[in-house]
């Protein structure tokens, strides 16, 4: 099996102008691996290119130049589309725009119908749909009751009845209330450490992309970082310089880290992102100035 699930290659996607001879890139020659199985957050301000990405990625879009290749299929290729949608399902930003039915589990069973799936197995794929993101219990409820992150649930639940290999959560709780993101968080977790499913968030939440296996910055269609969560927050400088925040631990450190005792204490490490990890740099500090009498 390839380790890796998706490529792109010199990618570029630009979207028709108003003068023909302006060119405005959405995407720009943009070439990464990403790996079967990982859980990989894009982050961006708006019109960094990351909504555009994700449409590239399941062929909603095709490439203006360069490759995308979905399990080595190439989503140019029209007698593929139907393949390539079966391993990648997309969920959206305003989950009532993928709900369907007046009926949870009817909802849920859709996509499967129209993949002709048997009656028997379409209920064996809604049953462990609904189990996985925790929304048994609402199967015969009508979607509109529900809460803004159950309905999200339920629209992951769709997807997943069509077994993808890869889900793209297109900034999926952006609507959504605290309470919900972290219902939706902690059902994308399970989806990639429980199920094995590969992963790939749009977001402009650092907390959500600092949960991330990597993570890959755009702006203005260019990738500009990538890597861990800990090493691209350790970009201070550049992320405030494209207008993106970054996760309250990193921004300590880095405010701290400006001072010449604390730089020659060589206690501030890039890799240090988590609270727990920051409480623990931050005692030795308040430590190491006890013990010199500052």
């Amino acid at each position: 099996m390839n380790r890796v699930f998706l490529k792109t290659s010199h990618l570029s996607y630009t979207y028709p102008q108003e003068n023909e001879n302006e060119t405005h890139y959405a995407v720009h020659d943009l070439s990464l691996e990403i790996e079967r199985g990982s859980f990989v957050a894009v982050l961006g301000h708006n019109g960094s290119g990351k909504s555009t990405l994700a449409k590239l990625l399941n062929g909603i879009l095709v490439p203006t130049a360069g490759q995308v290749l979905v399990d080595g299929i190439d989503t140019v290729d029209d007698a593929r589309i139907f393949d390539i949608r079966k391993k990648i399902g997309m969920v959206f930003q305003n989950p009532d725009n993928q709900l369907v039915s007046s009926i949870v589990e009817e909802d849920v069973a859709f996509g499967p119908e129209n993949l002709g799936i048997a009656p028997d197995e379409i209920r064996r794929r809604v049953d462990e749909a609904l189990r996985a993101v925790g929304m048994q219990d609402a199967r015969d409820r009508a979607p509109h009751t529900l809460s803004g992150g159950q309905k999200q649930r339920i629209a992951i639940a769709g997807v997943l009845a069509m077994q993808p290999e890869c889900i793209v959560f297109d900034e999926s709780t952006a609507m959504l209330d605290p309470r919900g993101r972290e219902e939706i968080l902690n059902t994308i977790l399970h989806l990639k450490h429980d199920l094995g499913l590969t992963v790939i968030l749009i977001t402009h939440y650092m907390n959500e992309a600092a949960m991330a296996d990597r993570v890959l910055v755009m702006n203005e269609g260019d990738l500009v970082l990538e890597g861990s969560p800990e090493k691209v927050f350790s970009e201070v400088e550049t992320l405030w310089k494209i207008g993106l925040d970054v996760p309250q631990t990193a921004e300590v450190l880095h405010l701290i880290s400006q001072n010449e005792a604390v730089k020659r204490s060589g206690l501030i490490s890039p890799d240090v992102l988590s609270e727990e990890e920051t409480v623990e740099v931050l005692k030795k500090l308040l430590s190491n100035a006890g013990g010199d009498g500052q």
